[in-house]
């Protein structure tokens, strides 16, 4: 391998044989050059011109940063596709400056420059993935080689179901780099009525584009996904009232003791085969005690349903969640929730175990189902539970900041949709503001100012 140059930047071959950088390769010929070893102070004071131009690091021979008139900046490796001064030239783009550290795109381009050294031509590979991959193979790779290994498992299950379900059928025969932003905001306009997942849909491509162009199957900064609106959401939000939650208790202790009762349609052809006696169903203590958990802790379904014992430290009364959806989280344990927890048997390694007691409890929809419905709830979710627990706290006057540490928010705004439930604050004011109307107006008992006074219930 040598170092071959006239003018042009170096260039790694298999033979040392002079060579000038041709006008075709980028137009180096015809920009200002540099040499000098790419670092982070380099990649920021690397100023746009008039004609794209490539800093060349003079550690790593072939390993430059190009700069396009345009501001745009990224990582390219030169090199000679075989042996011989007729071999081609070629460049590959390693990435964005912006999302490549210096020392990341060092080492891919010495990965990639090695691979040269013993006979393979990275270009070539890159092309040969492009040429051909449809949207559905592409989206089976980004399930296995990034969304199942990378991201949470609840994200990666609603990535599998969004780009299986709605973007494979519809565009599935597509070629990956001729997917149309038309396509796309097509499929999302069919998914109006679902417009939830429509947007959700469109964050799984935009997702899997990002994946492509980093892996290279895709041109940088190809992404079909990319400045389609989204459809406006509704959050949903429902608190439960204290006799509400009265009457969960109610049913909770029935759902764990003699049951409950449920009904049969007798206008049904095989009603009359159902024994007219025990019509109830015992839910036992672990699918109630889950439900608890939910209420006084307020944590996620998974985070209680995934909760090992070993994340349990009763003695400081904390969970330590080591992989939470904002990871690493410390949960506050209340006597209400150590007395559940320490009501429970340890038969594994779960808290709530399913019928195997190695793995956990897949989800309470039937309880919760049953339970809700003996409480007297209708379109109550599961998360409203979260909800309600974070609507206690901020109309005790506890504060978002705190609320939001209680529940794990990473950012502020997530617990910003409770202020309207911390009305403490706004209480006190709108009261001080209409005692001294009152009083102006003479409307307020003689001798005094006008003062809070209690509601008769």
């Amino acid at each position: 391998m040598g170092v071959l140059s006239c003018r042009g930047p170096p260039v790694v071959s298999q033979t040392v044989l002079p060579w000038c950088f041709p006008k075709a390769m980028g137009g180096d010929l015809e920009g200002k050059m540099d040499s000098k070893r790419i670092s982070k102070r380099v990649v920021d004071s690397a100023h746009p011109d008039k004609a794209e131009y490539t800093i060349w690091d003079d550690a790593l021979t072939g390993f430059g940063l190009r700069v396009r008139p345009s501001g745009a900046k990224s990582y390219v490796i030169v090199y000679r596709a075989g042996a011989g001064r007729k071999a081609p030239v070629r460049k590959v783009t390693l990435g964005a400056g912006g999302k490549l550290t210096p020392d990341v795109a060092r080492g891919l381009a010495e990965k990639a420059l090695g691979s040269v050294a013993h006979g393979k031509d990275p270009a070539a590979d890159r092309a040969q993935d492009r040429e051909g991959l449809l949207v559905k193979e592409l989206i089976e790779a980004f399930l296995a080689d990034h969304a199942t290994l990378k991201l949470k498992t609840t994200t990666a299950k609603r990535y599998r179901h969004l780009l299986r379900h709605w973007v494979a059928p519809e565009l599935g025969s597509t070629k990956a780099d001729s997917l149309s932003r038309t396509a796309i905001a097509k499929l999302h306009a069919r998914m109006r009525r679902h417009a939830v997942s429509a947007n959700r849909m469109l964050a799984a491509v935009s997702s899997m584009y990002g994946f492509a162009q980093r892996r290279g199957l895709v041109p940088e900064g190809f992404n079909p996904a990319s400045r389609i609106e989204k459809y406006s959401e509704q959050r949903r939000e429902r608190f439960l009232t204290t006799k509400e939650l009265a009457r969960i208790g109610d049913a909770l202790r029935e759902a764990e003791t003699k049951g409950i009762p449920w009904e049969v349609d007798e206008t049904q052809p095989n009603a009359k085969h159902i024994p007219k006696k025990d019509r109830r169903t015992v839910f036992g203590l672990l699918p109630t005690a889950a439900l608890r958990l939910l209420l006084f802790s307020g944590c996620r379904l998974r985070e209680i349903l995934d909760l090992k014992w070993e994340f349990v430290d009763i003695e400081r009364g904390i969970l330590l969640l080591p992989d939470s959806k904002t990871g690493r989280r410390t949960v506050m344990l209340n006597a209400p929730a150590l007395a559940v927890l320490a009501s429970l048997p340890k038969i594994g390694p779960y808290v709530v175990p399913a019928d195997d007691p190695k793995r956990p409890r897949h989800d309470l929809k039937r309880v919760w189902s049953a339970v809700s419905r003996r409480a007297g709830l209708s379109g109550v979710r599961l998360h409203d539970l979260r909800h309600t627990y974070a609507s206690f706290g901020a109309g005790g006057g506890l504060g978002l900041p705190i609320i939001g540490k209680l529940l794990g928010h990473s950012q502020p705004a997530t617990t910003a949709r409770y202020a309207h439930l911390d009305n403490d604050p706004l209480r006190r004011a709108s009261e001080t503001i209409a005692g001294q109307i009152a009083t102006a107006m003479g409307d307020a008992p003689k001798g005094k100012s006008a003062e809070v006074v209690q509601w008769r219930r």
